[in-house]
Protein backbone atom coordinates (compact mmCIF):
# COMPACT_ATOMS: atom_id res chain seq x y z
CA UNK A 1 0.00 0.00 0.00
CA UNK A 2 1.55 3.28 1.04
CA UNK A 3 3.35 4.85 3.61
CA UNK A 4 5.75 3.16 5.61
CA UNK A 5 9.25 2.52 6.29
CA UNK A 6 11.57 2.83 3.07
CA UNK A 7 13.03 -0.56 3.93
CA UNK A 8 9.62 -1.91 2.80
CA UNK A 9 8.41 0.19 0.61
CA UNK A 10 9.59 2.66 -2.22
CA UNK A 11 6.95 5.02 -3.19
CA UNK A 12 6.65 5.73 -6.86
CA UNK A 13 5.37 9.01 -8.39
CA UNK A 14 2.03 8.58 -10.83
CA UNK A 15 3.82 8.29 -14.63
CA UNK A 16 2.44 10.21 -17.71
CA UNK A 17 -0.32 8.79 -19.76
CA UNK A 18 -0.47 5.16 -21.01
CA UNK A 19 1.31 4.60 -24.40
CA UNK A 20 0.14 2.01 -26.40
CA UNK A 21 2.86 -0.74 -26.69
CA UNK A 22 3.41 -0.74 -22.46
CA UNK A 23 6.16 -3.40 -21.41
CA UNK A 24 5.14 -6.71 -19.91
CA UNK A 25 4.70 -6.50 -15.78
CA UNK A 26 7.73 -7.79 -13.77
CA UNK A 27 7.79 -11.17 -12.91
CA UNK A 28 8.06 -12.35 -8.85
CA UNK A 29 10.91 -13.05 -7.60
CA UNK A 30 11.22 -16.47 -6.30
CA UNK A 31 11.49 -17.54 -2.83
CA UNK A 32 15.34 -18.42 -1.93
CA UNK A 33 15.98 -21.77 -1.42
CA UNK A 34 16.36 -23.64 1.80
CA UNK A 35 17.36 -26.60 3.19
CA UNK A 36 15.70 -29.48 4.53
CA UNK A 37 12.66 -32.21 2.67
CA UNK A 38 10.68 -30.64 0.28
CA UNK A 39 7.08 -29.92 1.28
CA UNK A 40 4.65 -32.41 0.64
CA UNK A 41 0.85 -31.01 0.31
CA UNK A 42 -1.79 -33.97 1.97
CA UNK A 43 -5.25 -33.67 2.53
CA UNK A 44 -5.73 -31.63 5.04
CA UNK A 45 -2.34 -29.80 5.03
CA UNK A 46 -2.47 -26.71 6.89
CA UNK A 47 -1.82 -23.52 4.55
CA UNK A 48 -2.46 -21.08 7.45
CA UNK A 49 0.42 -22.78 9.96
CA UNK A 50 2.58 -23.11 6.97
CA UNK A 51 2.40 -19.73 6.17
CA UNK A 52 3.04 -18.24 8.95
CA UNK A 53 6.03 -20.73 9.76
CA UNK A 54 7.21 -19.73 6.80
CA UNK A 55 7.20 -15.85 7.93
CA UNK A 56 8.32 -17.07 11.21
CA UNK A 57 11.22 -18.29 9.54
CA UNK A 58 11.82 -15.29 7.53
CA UNK A 59 11.12 -13.27 10.50
CA UNK A 60 12.83 -14.86 13.69
CA UNK A 61 13.14 -11.24 15.80
CA UNK A 62 9.51 -10.20 15.29
CA UNK A 63 10.47 -7.33 17.44
CA UNK A 64 12.47 -5.87 14.82
CA UNK A 65 8.94 -5.57 11.90
CA UNK A 66 8.26 -1.29 12.48
CA UNK A 67 4.93 -0.13 13.32
CA UNK A 68 2.77 -0.08 10.11
CA UNK A 69 -0.17 -1.81 8.87
CA UNK A 70 1.66 -4.47 6.46
CA UNK A 71 3.50 -6.50 9.72
CA UNK A 72 0.17 -6.15 11.71
CA UNK A 73 -2.01 -7.77 8.83
CA UNK A 74 0.31 -10.55 9.01
CA UNK A 75 0.88 -10.66 12.85
CA UNK A 76 -3.45 -10.55 12.98
CA UNK A 77 -3.57 -13.09 11.10
CA UNK A 78 -1.07 -15.30 12.67
CA UNK A 79 -3.31 -14.19 16.08
CA UNK A 80 -6.35 -15.82 13.76
CA UNK A 81 -4.26 -19.36 13.49
CA UNK A 82 -3.47 -19.19 17.32
CA UNK A 83 -7.10 -18.92 18.24
CA UNK A 84 -7.46 -21.80 16.22
CA UNK A 85 -4.25 -24.20 16.59
CA UNK A 86 -2.72 -22.85 20.27
CA UNK A 87 0.33 -23.62 18.00
CA UNK A 88 2.73 -22.36 21.28
CA UNK A 89 4.84 -20.19 18.63
CA UNK A 90 2.62 -17.81 17.22
CA UNK A 91 1.37 -15.94 20.75
CA UNK A 92 4.93 -15.01 22.44
CA UNK A 93 5.83 -14.12 18.84
CA UNK A 94 3.47 -11.38 18.20
CA UNK A 95 3.79 -10.47 21.61
CA UNK A 96 7.70 -9.78 20.86
CA UNK A 97 6.36 -7.42 18.48
CA UNK A 98 4.07 -5.89 20.29
CA UNK A 99 6.16 -4.89 23.40
CA UNK A 100 9.15 -3.59 20.67
CA UNK A 101 6.69 -1.19 20.05
CA UNK A 102 4.62 -0.37 23.58
CA UNK A 103 6.25 0.21 27.12
CA UNK A 104 4.79 -1.33 30.40
CA UNK A 105 2.42 1.98 30.54
CA UNK A 106 0.81 1.00 27.24
CA UNK A 107 3.09 4.11 25.27
CA UNK A 108 3.43 3.38 21.49
CA UNK A 109 7.12 4.38 20.11
CA UNK A 110 5.17 5.73 16.81
CA UNK A 111 3.93 8.99 15.72
CA UNK A 112 0.55 8.36 14.64
CA UNK A 113 0.13 10.32 11.45
CA UNK A 114 -1.41 8.45 9.28
CA UNK A 115 -4.31 5.67 9.14
CA UNK A 116 -1.58 2.78 8.12
CA UNK A 117 -0.79 3.37 11.82
CA UNK A 118 -3.91 2.52 13.08
CA UNK A 119 -4.49 -0.23 12.13
CA UNK A 120 -1.78 -1.89 14.08
CA UNK A 121 -4.61 -1.55 16.92
CA UNK A 122 -6.35 -4.75 15.38
CA UNK A 123 -3.64 -6.48 16.82
CA UNK A 124 -3.47 -4.83 20.47
CA UNK A 125 -7.36 -5.42 20.88
CA UNK A 126 -6.88 -9.12 19.88
CA UNK A 127 -3.78 -9.12 22.26
CA UNK A 128 -5.83 -7.99 24.88
CA UNK A 129 -8.29 -10.58 24.36
CA UNK A 130 -5.98 -13.18 24.93
CA UNK A 131 -3.95 -11.91 27.12
CA UNK A 132 -5.65 -9.22 29.69
CA UNK A 133 -2.50 -7.30 29.66
CA UNK A 134 -3.08 -3.73 30.36
CA UNK A 135 -0.88 -2.17 28.44
CA UNK A 136 -2.60 -3.27 24.83
CA UNK A 137 -5.64 -1.66 26.18
CA UNK A 138 -3.96 2.07 26.93
CA UNK A 139 -2.70 1.77 23.52
CA UNK A 140 -5.63 0.89 21.98
CA UNK A 141 -7.31 3.63 23.61
CA UNK A 142 -4.55 6.35 22.36
CA UNK A 143 -5.29 5.38 18.90
CA UNK A 144 -9.28 5.21 19.59
CA UNK A 145 -8.51 9.29 20.75
CA UNK A 146 -6.87 10.21 17.51
CA UNK A 147 -9.62 10.33 15.66
CA UNK A 148 -10.93 13.24 18.67
CA UNK A 149 -8.61 14.85 16.13
CA UNK A 150 -8.08 13.57 12.89
CA UNK A 151 -8.08 16.14 9.95
CA UNK A 152 -11.03 15.89 7.42
CA UNK A 153 -12.62 16.79 4.27
CA UNK A 154 -14.98 18.86 4.12
CA UNK A 155 -17.71 16.49 4.56
CA UNK A 156 -16.09 14.59 7.15
CA UNK A 157 -14.03 11.89 5.73
CA UNK A 158 -10.42 11.44 7.85
CA UNK A 159 -7.60 11.91 5.27
CA UNK A 160 -4.99 9.14 4.57
CA UNK A 161 -2.59 10.96 6.39
CA UNK A 162 -1.27 13.94 7.42
CA UNK A 163 0.96 14.17 5.12
CA UNK A 164 -1.72 13.56 2.06
CA UNK A 165 -3.98 16.76 2.59
CA UNK A 166 -7.58 16.47 1.43
CA UNK A 167 -6.68 12.80 0.26
CA UNK A 168 -9.11 9.43 0.80
CA UNK A 169 -7.37 6.05 -0.34
CA UNK A 170 -9.77 2.95 -0.21
CA UNK A 171 -6.78 1.72 1.84
CA UNK A 172 -7.58 3.83 4.88
CA UNK A 173 -10.68 2.45 5.70
CA UNK A 174 -9.44 -1.04 6.36
CA UNK A 175 -6.65 0.70 8.47
CA UNK A 176 -9.01 2.67 10.46
CA UNK A 177 -12.69 0.41 10.84
CA UNK A 178 -12.01 -2.55 11.85
CA UNK A 179 -10.23 -1.64 14.96
CA UNK A 180 -13.21 1.43 15.30
CA UNK A 181 -15.94 -1.04 15.72
CA UNK A 182 -13.80 -3.51 17.56
CA UNK A 183 -12.76 -1.07 19.83
CA UNK A 184 -16.92 0.23 20.51
CA UNK A 185 -17.56 -3.45 21.00
CA UNK A 186 -15.17 -4.24 23.79
CA UNK A 187 -15.03 -1.12 25.29
CA UNK A 188 -18.46 0.37 25.37
CA UNK A 189 -18.14 2.88 22.64
CA UNK A 190 -20.37 1.21 20.36
CA UNK A 191 -22.30 4.40 19.19
CA UNK A 192 -19.55 6.63 18.38
CA UNK A 193 -17.85 3.73 16.99
CA UNK A 194 -20.19 2.15 15.11
CA UNK A 195 -21.97 5.41 13.34
CA UNK A 196 -17.98 6.93 12.56
CA UNK A 197 -17.53 3.69 10.41
CA UNK A 198 -20.84 3.60 8.89
CA UNK A 199 -20.40 7.07 7.83
CA UNK A 200 -17.16 6.92 6.33
CA UNK A 201 -17.43 3.81 4.30
CA UNK A 202 -20.45 6.10 2.88
CA UNK A 203 -18.22 8.62 2.20
CA UNK A 204 -15.67 7.01 0.84
CA UNK A 205 -18.08 5.56 -1.92
CA UNK A 206 -19.58 9.12 -2.88
CA UNK A 207 -16.24 9.79 -4.33
CA UNK A 208 -14.55 7.09 -5.32
CA UNK A 209 -17.77 4.79 -6.74
CA UNK A 210 -18.26 3.90 -10.21
CA UNK A 211 -21.71 2.55 -10.95
CA UNK A 212 -20.63 1.31 -14.65
CA UNK A 213 -18.50 -0.90 -13.24
CA UNK A 214 -19.75 -1.65 -10.18
CA UNK A 215 -15.85 -0.84 -9.07
CA UNK A 216 -14.11 2.09 -6.61
CA UNK A 217 -11.36 4.26 -7.95
CA UNK A 218 -8.44 3.47 -5.29
CA UNK A 219 -8.44 7.79 -4.16
CA UNK A 220 -10.22 11.13 -3.94
CA UNK A 221 -8.35 14.46 -3.36
CA UNK A 222 -10.95 17.04 -2.58
CA UNK A 223 -8.38 19.96 -3.46
CA UNK A 224 -7.55 18.44 -6.82
CA UNK A 225 -3.96 19.29 -6.57
CA UNK A 226 -2.75 15.62 -7.30
CA UNK A 227 -1.37 14.37 -10.30
CA UNK A 228 -3.82 11.75 -10.37
CA UNK A 229 -7.16 13.34 -9.97
CA UNK A 230 -9.85 13.97 -12.50
CA UNK A 231 -10.19 17.60 -13.03
CA UNK A 232 -13.56 17.52 -12.69
CA UNK A 233 -14.50 14.71 -9.74
CA UNK A 234 -11.00 14.43 -8.36
CA UNK A 235 -10.66 10.73 -8.01
CA UNK A 236 -7.90 8.78 -9.25
CA UNK A 237 -8.12 6.77 -12.87
CA UNK A 238 -7.95 3.39 -11.94
CA UNK A 239 -9.47 0.00 -10.36
CA UNK A 240 -6.68 -0.71 -8.75
CA UNK A 241 -7.09 -4.42 -6.58
CA UNK A 242 -5.83 -4.56 -3.28
CA UNK A 243 -7.19 -0.74 -2.67
CA UNK A 244 -10.93 -2.49 -3.04
CA UNK A 245 -10.37 -5.13 -1.60
CA UNK A 246 -9.20 -3.14 1.75
CA UNK A 247 -12.76 -1.26 1.23
CA UNK A 248 -14.56 -5.12 0.65
CA UNK A 249 -13.00 -5.89 4.06
CA UNK A 250 -13.90 -2.88 5.71
CA UNK A 251 -17.13 -3.09 4.37
CA UNK A 252 -17.97 -6.62 5.52
CA UNK A 253 -16.31 -6.00 9.50
CA UNK A 254 -18.44 -2.94 9.68
CA UNK A 255 -22.06 -4.40 8.66
CA UNK A 256 -21.24 -7.49 11.33
CA UNK A 257 -21.18 -4.78 14.08
CA UNK A 258 -23.72 -2.76 13.15
CA UNK A 259 -26.68 -2.25 14.68
CA UNK A 260 -29.49 -4.01 12.37
CA UNK A 261 -31.59 -0.56 12.44
CA UNK A 262 -29.22 1.56 11.98
CA UNK A 263 -30.24 3.52 8.72
CA UNK A 264 -27.54 3.74 7.07
CA UNK A 265 -27.49 -0.16 7.03
CA UNK A 266 -29.34 -0.24 3.24
CA UNK A 267 -26.92 1.85 1.83
CA UNK A 268 -23.95 -0.67 2.97
CA UNK A 269 -25.63 -3.59 1.93
CA UNK A 270 -26.46 -2.04 -1.51
CA UNK A 271 -22.83 -1.51 -2.07
CA UNK A 272 -21.95 -5.33 -0.87
CA UNK A 273 -24.25 -6.05 -3.39
CA UNK A 274 -22.87 -3.88 -6.18
CA UNK A 275 -19.58 -5.29 -5.44
CA UNK A 276 -20.68 -8.97 -5.45
CA UNK A 277 -21.55 -8.10 -9.17
CA UNK A 278 -18.42 -6.33 -10.29
CA UNK A 279 -16.35 -9.45 -8.50
CA UNK A 280 -18.25 -12.39 -10.21
CA UNK A 281 -17.62 -10.01 -13.49
CA UNK A 282 -14.50 -9.56 -13.40
CA UNK A 283 -13.30 -13.03 -12.49
CA UNK A 284 -10.35 -14.61 -14.79
CA UNK A 285 -12.80 -17.63 -15.86
CA UNK A 286 -9.82 -19.57 -15.62
CA UNK A 287 -8.08 -19.40 -12.39
CA UNK A 288 -10.72 -17.90 -10.50
CA UNK A 289 -8.72 -15.16 -9.44
CA UNK A 290 -8.65 -11.64 -10.13
CA UNK A 291 -6.29 -9.03 -11.81
CA UNK A 292 -4.15 -6.36 -10.41
CA UNK A 293 -6.28 -3.89 -12.43
CA UNK A 294 -9.51 -5.24 -12.22
CA UNK A 295 -11.56 -4.24 -15.08
CA UNK A 296 -8.24 -4.85 -17.76
CA UNK A 297 -8.37 -8.35 -18.18
CA UNK A 298 -8.01 -7.94 -21.98
CA UNK A 299 -4.48 -6.46 -21.74
CA UNK A 300 -1.68 -8.85 -21.66
CA UNK A 301 0.63 -6.75 -19.43
CA UNK A 302 -1.90 -7.06 -16.67
CA UNK A 303 -1.19 -10.17 -14.31
CA UNK A 304 -3.54 -11.90 -11.86
CA UNK A 305 -2.45 -10.11 -8.29
CA UNK A 306 -2.97 -12.71 -4.98
CA UNK A 307 -3.97 -10.28 -2.21
CA UNK A 308 -6.89 -8.65 -3.55
CA UNK A 309 -8.24 -12.33 -4.87
CA UNK A 310 -7.93 -13.35 -0.98
CA UNK A 311 -9.40 -10.01 0.13
CA UNK A 312 -12.26 -10.37 -2.38
CA UNK A 313 -12.39 -14.64 -1.45
CA UNK A 314 -12.79 -13.53 2.03
CA UNK A 315 -15.98 -10.85 1.10
CA UNK A 316 -17.99 -13.23 -0.91
CA UNK A 317 -17.88 -16.09 1.47
CA UNK A 318 -18.80 -13.92 4.50
CA UNK A 319 -21.38 -12.10 2.94
CA UNK A 320 -23.34 -15.47 1.63
CA UNK A 321 -22.50 -16.72 5.06
CA UNK A 322 -23.82 -13.76 6.84
CA UNK A 323 -26.85 -13.74 4.49
CA UNK A 324 -25.98 -10.41 2.18
CA UNK A 325 -26.28 -12.22 -0.75
CA UNK A 326 -27.29 -15.12 -2.47
CA UNK A 327 -25.55 -18.60 -2.23
CA UNK A 328 -25.10 -17.84 -6.01
CA UNK A 329 -22.40 -16.48 -5.53
CA UNK A 330 -20.82 -19.69 -3.54
CA UNK A 331 -19.19 -20.75 -6.43
CA UNK A 332 -17.49 -17.48 -7.50
CA UNK A 333 -15.99 -18.04 -4.26
CA UNK A 334 -15.04 -21.74 -4.33
CA UNK A 335 -13.46 -21.47 -7.56
CA UNK A 336 -11.22 -18.26 -6.54
CA UNK A 337 -10.41 -20.64 -3.18
CA UNK A 338 -9.31 -23.51 -4.98
CA UNK A 339 -7.35 -21.01 -6.94
CA UNK A 340 -5.68 -19.55 -4.79
CA UNK A 341 -4.93 -22.84 -2.94
CA UNK A 342 -3.60 -24.18 -6.14
CA UNK A 343 -0.87 -21.19 -6.68
CA UNK A 344 0.77 -21.78 -3.46
CA UNK A 345 4.41 -22.95 -4.04
CA UNK A 346 5.53 -25.67 -1.96
CA UNK A 347 9.13 -24.89 -0.02
CA UNK A 348 10.67 -27.04 2.32
CA UNK A 349 10.29 -28.39 5.90
CA UNK A 350 6.65 -27.74 6.13
CA UNK A 351 6.75 -24.32 4.94
CA UNK A 352 4.54 -22.88 1.55
CA UNK A 353 4.98 -19.66 -0.16
CA UNK A 354 2.71 -17.30 -1.75
CA UNK A 355 3.74 -15.19 -4.85
CA UNK A 356 2.05 -12.83 -7.01
CA UNK A 357 1.98 -10.32 -4.30
CA UNK A 358 1.97 -6.10 -5.02
CA UNK A 359 3.68 -4.61 -2.88
CA UNK A 360 3.17 -1.43 -1.30
CA UNK A 361 1.39 0.91 -4.06
CA UNK A 362 1.27 4.82 -4.08
CA UNK A 363 -1.64 6.15 -6.70
CA UNK A 364 -1.34 6.37 -10.04
CA UNK A 365 -1.95 5.59 -13.54
CA UNK A 366 -2.61 2.40 -15.78
CA UNK A 367 1.05 1.85 -16.33
CA UNK A 368 2.09 2.85 -12.97
CA UNK A 369 -0.29 0.02 -11.59
CA UNK A 370 1.17 -2.65 -14.65
CA UNK A 371 4.52 -2.05 -13.29
CA UNK A 372 4.55 -2.44 -9.69
CA UNK A 373 6.85 -4.84 -8.78
CA UNK A 374 5.69 -8.16 -7.94
CA UNK A 375 6.91 -10.24 -4.78
CA UNK A 376 6.50 -13.97 -3.43
CA UNK A 377 5.58 -13.57 0.62
CA UNK A 378 4.97 -10.11 0.96
CA UNK A 379 2.96 -9.22 3.81
CA UNK A 380 -0.14 -7.83 2.23
CA UNK A 381 -0.38 -10.74 0.81
CA UNK A 382 0.63 -12.95 3.53
CA UNK A 383 -1.89 -11.37 6.07
CA UNK A 384 -4.45 -11.31 3.47
CA UNK A 385 -4.49 -14.99 2.68
CA UNK A 386 -4.20 -15.80 6.53
CA UNK A 387 -6.96 -13.62 7.13
CA UNK A 388 -9.34 -15.15 4.94
CA UNK A 389 -7.93 -18.96 5.23
CA UNK A 390 -8.94 -18.69 8.95
CA UNK A 391 -12.38 -17.42 8.23
CA UNK A 392 -12.97 -20.11 5.59
CA UNK A 393 -11.47 -22.92 7.73
CA UNK A 394 -14.24 -21.40 10.56
CA UNK A 395 -16.98 -21.98 8.18
CA UNK A 396 -15.74 -25.04 6.01
CA UNK A 397 -18.98 -25.87 5.45
CA UNK A 398 -19.26 -23.24 2.46
CA UNK A 399 -17.16 -25.04 0.67
CA UNK A 400 -19.20 -27.75 0.07
CA UNK A 401 -18.11 -30.94 -1.23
Amino acid sequence: MKIMPRRFLCLALPLALVPLNLPAAPRPASPRPAAGRRTHITPGFDYSLAVARTMMHRFPRASRLPWGYAPALVLYGMDRTWLRTHDPRLLPYIESWAKSHINARGQINKKITALDFIMPGQVMLALWQQTHDPRYKIAAAHLRAKFNSWPTTSDGGYWHAYGRRHQLWLDGTFMMLPFLVRYGALFHDRAWCDATAARQLLIYARHTNDPKTGLLFHAYDESGKSKWANPVTHHSSQFWGRSIGWYAMALIITLHHLPQNDPRRPRLLALVRQLAGAFRRYQDARSGLWYQVVNRGDLPQNWLETSASCMYTYFLFAAVQRGYIGRGYLPVARKAYRGILARMLPGHDGRIHIPDICVGTDVGNLRFYLNRPRKTDDFHGVGAFLIMNEWVLRHRTLLGH
